[in-house]
């Protein structure tokens, strides 16, 4: 391994609102990024989608100013990596050419349609037992009721679209699509195809569509990619794309990841058993295991990972970062007053850093207000589609930076559920996480962590481009570039956090309330929501 040889990657994180493109060094380092927008469109009866050649323009426009902004670099740049949303379906033909618009991880269309399949007698939780066991034994999970998983897009193509379904050549996920228009090749890594929940994951070096899952879904498997393992080189770039930014036609591809398991290597919790925790519009606490795994009440397990060999526990809790988003721009500043608010200080960050502010001039407890950040239910530690945000314990002496306070740590009181599980399901406790996301650039919220779960939290450094980092990371590893180790190494940490135990004493005991608020509403949610709520 040279240490001296110059190389660059040229990364892309493809996101559901907009592309962030970026060059990366062999330490890690974003060099510059350029951010793309696109739109998404949504329909009334739950469908949600996105033209996957707006993704590709996206991608071409940014890499061109990433590029000619450093052509004293474009000769060094030795691959492509990608990190994208998971969970989406992009339908194209022979000639690699998407036929509709992508259906994105937000569409819920097909949850009829999977539901039929897997709810029949007898049953737990809405599974089929038997059928249940057996997706547990080869997956690790199982279809959600959800239908955002891409097998319930390609179930809703295949009863409503079935022009569409018959036109398809291949079914891709959104970073597989983009490897596709990179290469001409159509293939699928297996951390990409997990959530098609088609494939035998019990031997992490050799996984495949198994036979009987193909059957249960009735997929023919000539319309899936081939799978390869995480990290593997898929070829180098087509003549034309090479023409079109001018590289080298030389420049490698590699398969990538999607957004969460690159967000691990972002984190540099990359050795099994380091912890990272992520906090943006959702949040998750994960880590690399090396072991399948499921644990189905609290609705985790261990998938394959984006480094060959590896599971990563799996889990997302559904609005953390979101609940803030909400609180600005729902109740304290409607679209009127923000668009002013906006007009004066030129800067949405500017916005968040006020709210920081406002939320420090309350002290640890919020005055005794607690908020439960439930805005769209729960999938960890509880599946609960009923379950719903609210303020609790509000007297007259509250004031406004009480209500801030309390959604930073209503979203740590969630984590802190979630940790429980989490450490139970690996037999052990972190020693520390890592914290990345657009919430970790709060030193607030770092320490109100710290507080709440009694860990100490390593402030990742530019926490907002850990996706955009680990798409650089991993293909530097997978071009043979940098170790395993290098990544943790190259990884800076801004700050850490030690818990304060005063605040931890009075954290333990609200949180005990906080479940309690669960236990003892849960059944008035489902009352309240059953009604509005399909599925």
């Amino acid at each position: 391994m040279n240490y001296k040889e110059e190389c660059y990657i040229l990364a892309l994180d493809l996101g559901t609102s907009s592309a962030k493109i970026g060059l990366i060094d062999r330490k890690g380092h974003v060099i510059e990024m350029t951010t793309e927008p696109y739109p998404i469109f949504f329909t009334e009866n739950g469908g949600a989608e996105q033209n996957p050649e707006d993704w590709w323009k996206a991608f071409l426009s940014g890499a061109k100013k990433i590029i000619q902004s450093h052509t004293n670099k474009k000769e060094h740049i030795k691959g492509i990596s990608i990190s994208a949303q998971w969970s989406g379906t992009v339908c194209v033909d022979k000639e690699g050419n998407p036929i509709r618009n992508a259906i994105s991880w937000m569409d819920t269309r097909g949850a009829i349609h999977v539901q039929n399949k897997i709810k029949t007698f007898p049953s737990i939780e809405g599974y089929n037992i038997f059928q249940l066991m057996r997706f547990i034994n080869l997956t690790g999970g199982a279809p959600t009721h959800s239908g955002k998983d891409p097998i319930a897009h390609i179930l809703y193509l295949k009863e409503e679209e079935p022009e569409i379904y018959k036109k398809t050549f291949k079914f891709l996920e959104p970073k597989d699509f983009i490897n596709l228009k990179l290469t001409g090749k159509y293939y699928a890594s297996y951390d990409s195809i997990t959530l098609h929940w088609l494939t035998d994951n019990r031997n992490i070096y050799k996984i495949y569509y198994h036979p009987a899952l193909l059957r249960f879904f009735n997929i023919e498997k000539e319309k899936l990619p081939e799978l390869i393992p995480p990290c593997s080189v898929i070829g180098t770039i087509l003549p034309e794309v090479a023409k079109q930014l001018e590289l080298r036609g030389d420049v490698k591809v590699v398969s990538g990841t999607p957004d969460i398991q690159s967000a691990i290597i972002g984190s540099g919790a990359v050795k099994d058993y380091e912890g990272h925790i992520y906090i943006g519009t959702s949040s998750w606490i994960s880590t690399h295991v090396p072991f399948k795994k499921t644990d189905l009440l609290h609705n985790m397990a261990s998938l394959p990972a984006a480094l060959p060999g590896k599971y990563f526990v799996a889990n997302d809790q559904e609005t953390a970062g979101y609940s803030l988003t909400y609180f600005i721009e729902k109740l304290l500043f409607p679209d009127d007053i923000l668009t002013k608010k906006m007009n004066i200080t030129s800067s949405r960050d500017q916005i968040y850093e006020d709210i920081n502010e406002i939320a420090r001039q309350s002290p640890p407890g919020s005055n005794g207000v607690i908020f439960t950040p439930w805005l769209l239910g729960e999938r960890t530690p509880v599946e609960d589609h009923f379950i719903r945000a609210g303020f609790y314990n509000i007297s007259v002496h509250n004031e406004r930076s009480d209500f801030v306070r309390a959604i930073f740590e209503g979203v740590a009181f969630n984590n802190r559920w979630l940790l429980i599980y989490i450490e139970k399901f690996i037999k052990r406790k972190f020693d520390y996480l890592n914290f990345i996301g657009g919430g970790a650039k709060s030193d607030l919220w770092c320490q109100i962590l710290a507080d709440v779960l009694n860990k100490k939290i390593r402030q990742v450094e530019n926490p907002v481009e850990a996706n955009l980092r680990g798409a650089g990371l991993l293909g530097l590893y997978t071009l043979n570039y940098i170790t395993l180790d290098d990544i943790s190494i190259h990884i800076p940490i801004r700050k850490e956090y030690e818990p304060v135990q005063e605040n931890v004493k009075l954290y333990n005991e609200i949180f005990k309330q906080y479940l309690e608020i669960y236990k003892k509403n849960k059944l008035i949610y489902k009352n309240l929501n059953k009604n509005k709520i399909k599925g």
